[in-house]
Order: C-alpha cells, then sequence, then structure tokens
C-alpha cells in the first residue's frame, strides 16, 4: 500500500448520534479500497440484545482526504436501512472523522486503523518460519 490515504484495512469506530433517542455505539469496519473505490463490510453490537450483532456492506469513493460512502444494513440483524457517511481521513493515514446521516436522524463518527508494532509482525514472522 504506497498510498498511506488509502482506506484498506481494519477500522474501530464510534458513532455518536445529535439525537439522544438513538444510543451511541461502536463498530468493526473491513475495507478494501481500489483506485479511490472502496467496499467492505461492518459490525456492530446490538445494544438492545435482539439481534448479537448487526452486519452492513459498506461502499464509497474517497477522493484526496475526503472520504463518502453508504452503509446498508443486511436485514440479518434488526435493521435494513442505509446510513451516508462523509468524512475526512488525517494525512497519515490512521483516523477517519465525519458526520452520518439517515432519514432525519445524524450525528458523528470517528474510526482509528488497527495498528501493529513491527514487533509482533515479526514474532509472527519468525512462529511461521518454525512451523513444518
Amino acid at each position: 500500500m504506497n498510498d498511506t490515504l488509502d482506506v484498506s484495512g481494519v477500522w474501530y469506530g464510534r458513532w455518536n448520534a445529535d439525537n439522544r433517542i438513538v444510543r451511541p455505539n461502536r463498530f468493526i469496519a473491513h475495507l478494501v479500497e481500489g483506485g479511490g473505490q472502496f467496499a467492505g463490510t461492518t459490525s456492530e453490537p446490538d445494544l438492545s440484545q435482539r439481534a448479537g450483532i448487526i452486519l452492513a456492506f459498506v461502499e464509497g469513493a474517497r477522493a484526496g482526504a475526503e472520504i463518502r460512502f453508504v452503509k446498508q444494513y443486511d436485514g440479518t440483524g434488526r435493521l435494513s436501512h442505509s446510513v451516508l457517511y462523509s468524512g475526512r481521513i488525517n494525512g497519515a493515514g490512521t483516523e477517519i472523522h465525519g458526520t452520518w446521516r439517515f432519514s432525519s436522524y445524524s450525528g458523528s463518527f470517528r474510526m482509528e486503523r488497527e495498528r501493529f508494532a513491527a514487533g509482533e509482525l515479526e514474532i509472527v514472522e519468525e512462529v511461521s518460519e518454525q512451523v513444518p
């Protein structure tokens, strides 16, 4: 990955709502970018405890540091609507922040890229070399 702003990878995020009736939540996103377009999936806990985990598909685009995407809940949980997101990735490519909206609801979100310490990657490589 030569472009540090490429959104490919695993992201840990949180979203908050402007309306107090909507409880804030956290999510994990798995994204793959190519040619400025990206797609992936998200999973988030169902705070109502009815569905366990709520899954969604993501499709979007990145132009420089600007990012826009649609999260479409897959309907297997209790949600099946889509949410529009727009935001900005920081210069290091490690954080995305912005806003979301759905119907009359809106709020903010923040995502952080999963990071590995170089030492962790070296340990995995050493173990791989030792396995017959």
